[in-house]
């Protein structure tokens, strides 16, 4: 064990840590996580480690307390008037940190930008669902919908952050991505792109001062190099850990490890829209079945994932126990590959990230030797993160690829749409009978019918199989003894909730 800590020591300090490093003080909380957020434009991405950093910035009018239970925040109240109308009463005196005031006005830009697709925002939730946003008074508005939209208080607990909108029109849009304003509890100071990214205290923030002073996060893709700014107390928490590095943070008077599952889904999906083999069902069945997850579960990541047969955990509103995985049957695969016309094999390339989830480069080569057994020749291609979300974007990583998505909705709709649904943000797939489920669930007021509905969808997609599989991650963090935090299931990491211990 000495061994193997005086090996991360002294790769850390070969390493070093930049201009950043000097920023650090015994105010500074620094945060590290494997990947660099993308944008600081709050309403344009759909990545956990952009939300870590903006959730310091910008306030929603609804949050998700440390029980995933959802309150207010912006919002000081609000009701349903009826199935397409909902109501929202803001706080009043809430400042952004440039000194303009935040009203109604803001929330109705906000949300009219986000659902009018001309803007080409990554964040597509509302487009198709917000018709338009009645400001009843600098205070009070009303956000109008097309048909019923069941999930508005789950989404606007994650999207809707009102932006200054002097600034933003003065400024732009392309400004305002690396130079934000928000409400939040903490004010942008600087970003080195793939370095540091420095935030400090909003001592006027509507909830009182933070605890902690300053926020530093820092991106390390390298799970080793994380480790070991935790264990020279360089890093105060650190994201994403293998499972075998364990027992070098939990360093009785130095560090703790804090490990819950996740709300995060992981999965290999196929495109299915460009033809190939994979536009084959019978080949995409085979491919599923070829593929030993329990054990590479068991192996990769140690037991740190839940097997699931759908794109749902069981903390998802939706989400049927009776939907299970795909069996492990490799003599079955090969017979229907041979009946798909493929006996003899074919090339098959498995985009995936590398530090962005745990173990991910490790799970992606796991398939990749379990579908060799099979007669596929598969191989793996990483991308750095910034890289691969253009390419998932863009629709670009065909024809498989690795991906994770962390529903903090708790609701189906925010997976298997986004995902599945033909044509949208992230979808490379299309199955018309899943689309009409999906229209159907996210315009039912009803939660019983919804149920139903979303069962009907996920056997849909068992029968269909978009995805080889799934399994809910269980995440691990290491942490700096100094500081006083607990890993939440929705993965945020929420500055404003944490203190130094004395």
């Amino acid at each position: 064990k000495r061994g193997l800590v005086l090996f991360f020591v002294l790769l850390f300090v070969l390493i070093g840590f930049g201009p950043s490093y000097a920023a650090r003080d015994k105010d500074t909380i620094v945060l590290v996580q494997g990947v660099d957020p993308t944008t600081m434009d709050p309403h344009n991405h759909m990545e956990t480690p952009a939300w870590n950093v903006h959730i310091q910035l910008f306030d929603s009018l609804l949050q998700r307390d440390s029980n995933i239970k959802i309150e207010k925040l912006m919002a000081e109240s609000y009701r349903i008037l009826n199935d397409t109308t909902w109501e929202f009463k803001i706080r009043k005196g809430v400042k952004f940190h440039n000194g303009e005031d935040c009203k109604a006005a803001n929330f109705k830009f906000s949300l009219e930008r986000m659902s009018d697709p001309k803007n080409k925002l990554r964040q597509t939730v509302f487009q198709g669902i917000i018709d338009k946003v009645e400001v009843m008074d600098d205070y009070t508005f009303r956000i109008i919908t097309k048909k019923p939209y069941p999930v508005m208080d789950a989404m606007l607990s994650v999207y809707g952050q009102p932006l200054p909108i002097k600034y933003f029109e003065e400024k732009g849009a392309a400004h305002f991505s690396t130079n934000p304003i928000g409400t939040g509890p903490y004010k942008f100071v600087r970003w080195v792109k793939d370095d540091y990214i420095l935030l400090e205290a909003n001592e006027n923030y509507f909830r009182g001062a933070p605890k902690i002073k300053k926020v530093m996060f820092r991106p390390i893709p390298e799970a080793t190099t994380r480790v070991a700014a935790l264990q020279t107390q360089e890093a105060d928490i650190i994201t994403n850990i293998p499972p075998h590095l364990m027992k070098l943070m939990d360093w009785k008077g130095r560090s703790f490890v804090s490990k819950v599952p996740s709300v995060r889904v992981i999965f290999m999906a196929f495109d299915m829209t460009k033809g190939g083999p994979v536009a084959n069902k019978k080949v995409r069945e085979a491919i599923a079945m070829g593929i030993d997850m329990k054990t590479n579960i068991k192996k990769v990541l140690e037991g740190n994932g839940v097997l699931l047969g759908s794109p749902l955990t069981d903390k998802h509103f939706g989400y049927d126990p009776s939907v299970k995985p795909h069996e492990y049957n490799p003599e079955k695969a090969k017979k229907l590959l041979a009946e798909a016309g493929y006996a003899k094999g074919f090339d098959l390339p498995i985009n995936s990230p590398n530090g962005r989830y745990l173990n991910d480069k490790e799970m992606a080569e796991a398939v990749a030797g379990d579908l060799l057994k099979i007669g596929i020749n598969a191989r793996v291609q990483t991308h750095e993160w910034g890289t691969y979300m253009n390419r998932m974007y863009s629709h670009n990583n065909p024809p498989m690829y690795l991906l994770g998505w962390g529903n903090t909705s708790f609701d189906a709709d925010f997976t298997i749409n986004p995902l599945m649904h033909t044509g949208l943000v992230l979808s490379n797939i299309s199955i018309p009978k899943l689309d009409t489920l999906l229209d159907q669930g996210i315009s039912t007021m009803d939660p019983k019918k919804r149920l139903q509905i979303y069962s009907a969808a996920t056997k849909v997609i068992k029968e269909e199989v978009p995805w080889a599989w799934s399994y809910q991650q269980v995440d691990i963090y290491g942490v700096n003894e100094r500081v006083n935090w607990k890993a939440r299931t929705d993965e945020r990491l929420v500055v404003f909730d944490m203190s130094f211990k004395k």
